[in-house]
């Protein structure tokens, strides 16, 4: 069992980064927030957090503050009942991502810096709010980008037509069986870091990072193209990283809490494990998209049978300048 005074530390901790002690039980706090013990605890799982014991003291004014705000939103008609847990699903994941990493940095900072717990205390209630108004600010400005997006759009981009694209790192899994876990992790640093930069610079959004891959969308068929070959000339220029596979396929997705779905999205996945290293493959949709374009070439290969599809016709694509 901890030292009392251990116990005090971590108490004091905890209570600084949930910005106020416990009160209440699960019961108490959705009494409070004026929502039945049921769908407080649905959301709670929504979250992604464990089950809590009815008697067991674990709610703040935070949590109750919280809830109460979703209620409202709902009452007033802002968020409808059917999607509430699909929402707190997606903010649960994204920002447990976010904490995960958060954490990992802030206890490097401890261990290099040798701070006595009193004084991490103060650093993390320092920290805290700088960080959360960053937060704050970086969604702001990505949610001004989605909304002029949305409203400047054309007709297909209303009807979710995209560019889907992965970029997948060659042999990663033999890869995580010769690189010590330290050395994996920075090479997923770079990769994640070199695809969101050259992803940003060409007017596309990375989607997600599923370790050794990066899903991302463009609007347009010559942004998807410009982006992948992109991506491939970075990585051959450092030198020093594994080459790449990239998938492109095009037509209408179903963007929904910030993911993708749809059959364009499987392609775009298929054509990846197909594209050899270092180059890109696109869907016939894209290669009749980008047909005539001055700086791209498409050459047609052989079909080939995946998973889901039995003719699956891969295009080749490279610089027009490239294939002369």
């Amino acid at each position: 069992m901890p030292e009392p005074d251990l116990v005090s530390i971590q108490q004091e901790f905890e209570q600084a980064l949930l910005g106020g002690e416990r009160k209440f039980t699960r019961i108490q706090v959705s009494e409070r927030a004026g929502i039945s013990i049921e769908r407080a605890e649905q959301m709670w799982h929504a979250l992604g957090f464990a089950t809590v014991p009815d008697d067991e003291i674990a709610f703040t004014d935070g949590d109750l503050e919280a809830l109460r705000l979703v209620a409202a939103l709902e009452d007033d008609g802002f968020i409808e009942p059917a999607v509430e847990s699909s929402l707190a699903r997606k903010l649960g994941q994204t920002q447990s991502r976010l904490a995960s990493w958060q954490s990992a940095m802030f206890l490097e900072l401890l261990e290099g810096a040798k701070l006595p717990a009193d004084e991490a205390i103060e650093v993390a209630s320092l920290l805290l709010p700088a960080m959360e108004r960053l937060q704050t600010y970086v969604w702001r400005r990505h949610l001004a980008a989605a909304a002029g997006r949305a409203m400047a759009g054309s007709d297909e981009l209303s009807r979710g037509v995209r560019v889907v694209g992965f970029a997948d790192i060659v042999s990663y899994t033999r890869l995580t069986r010769r690189l010590p876990v330290v050395e994996l992790g920075q090479l997923i640093e770079r990769f994640e870091g070199l695809a969101a930069d050259v992803v940003a610079l060409n007017g596309g959004r990375v989607i997600k990072s599923i370790g050794d891959e990066v899903l991302f969308v463009t609007d347009t068929p010559a942004q998807g193209a410009a982006l992948a070959l992109a991506l491939q000339d970075k990585v051959t220029e450092a030198g020093d990283m594994p080459e790449l596979r990239i998938g492109l396929a095009y037509g209408s997705i179903l963007i929904r809490l910030g993911d993708v779905y749809g059959e364009v999205v499987n392609l775009a996945s298929r054509l990846t494990s197909e594209a050899k290293p270092g180059r890109v493959l696109a869907d016939r949709e894209l290669a009749a998209a980008l047909d005539g374009h001055p700086a791209y070439r498409l050459r047609r290969l052989r079909r080939v049978s995946v998973r889901g599809y039995h003719h699956l016709t891969p295009y080749a694509l490279q610089r027009a300048s490239a294939s002369k």
